[in-house]
């Protein structure tokens, strides 16, 4: 007789996954009806800070609170990531959209604030905006790196609430970012 059930169950898939074609149509209509909030990602590395517009951010665990994120592999921020192991998210009110189109192209800081945005360091040194919602400080703890972005787990360390309110979704702009 052959090799065990689940081996030839682990076969079979693999020449299931082999034959398959992926419907790029669906794909894309389906992968952008995931929901996503528009954030700004702060970095810092000595002098140089930079923040960008993310909008592939989730929580990913209660204990200890862990958020996930994807950052384009080629972008500065990335590099800037991987080097300090840290990144701030600010959470952006639901009429910040101009704001948020803004750091669309990632935004150089000089004298304590973007040109877009004034913003000040938090407990960790990374830039927390003082107009959002609020915003939190992550410590990089693990990072899968596959495709155009890589995916960043930061476990949260600090978090500062500055004014409760409606977040800036991705959905409510107009905008498509995905598929």
């Amino acid at each position: 007789m052959g090799g065990s059930y689940a081996a030839d169950r682990c076969l079979d898939f693999s020449q299931r996954i082999r034959a398959m074609s992926l419907d790029v149509d669906a794909k894309k209509v389906l992968l952008r009806k995931i929901p996503h909030g528009l954030f700004i990602c702060g970095v810092r590395n000595g002098d140089e800070v930079n923040g960008f517009t993310a909008s592939w951010v989730t929580q990913g665990s209660f204990e200890p609170p862990l958020v996930v994120m994807g950052v384009r592999a080629d972008s500065s921020s990335h590099a800037i990531i991987e080097a300090t192991g840290s990144f701030s998210l600010n959470v952006l009110r639901a009429d910040q959209k101009d704001l948020a189109a803004v750091f669309f192209k990632p935004q150089k800081a000089l004298g304590g604030r973007f040109e877009a945005a004034p913003f000040e360091e938090g407990e960790l040194g990374l830039p927390l905006l003082t107009d959002a919602v609020g915003g939190v400080e992550c410590e990089l703890v693990g990072s899968i790196k596959h495709g155009d972005h890589t995916v960043f787990v930061g476990e949260v360390k600090t978090a500062r609430l500055i004014a409760d309110g409606e977040a800036l979704n991705l959905a409510s702009t107009g905008w498509n970012y995905g598929g």
